[in-house]
């Protein structure tokens, strides 16, 4: 998989889903993510676009393509 340009995504590499609360990496994103299922309204990006920053902002880690999920 790779990066989505288009809105909300905007090339991002770290998105968050504030639907389920977990931030995905999407320069290693994995078939289990289901990152195309996410609703644009659930999206969240970072700025800065750093995984430091969407656990600052409180988001959980993709069990699938970070790994070390709390949940």
């Amino acid at each position: 998989m790779t990066r989505r340009y288009r809105s909300p995504f905007n090339g991002k590499r770290f998105i968050g889903n504030n639907n389920t609360n977990e931030v995905h990496d999407l320069d290693n994103e994995k078939t289990s993510c289901k990152i195309d299922q996410i609703k644009d309204e659930h999206v969240v990006t970072f700025s800065p676009d750093t995984h430091s920053e969407a656990k600052k902002k409180g988001f959980d880690n993709c069990a699938y393509c970070i790994g070390n999920s709390n949940y």
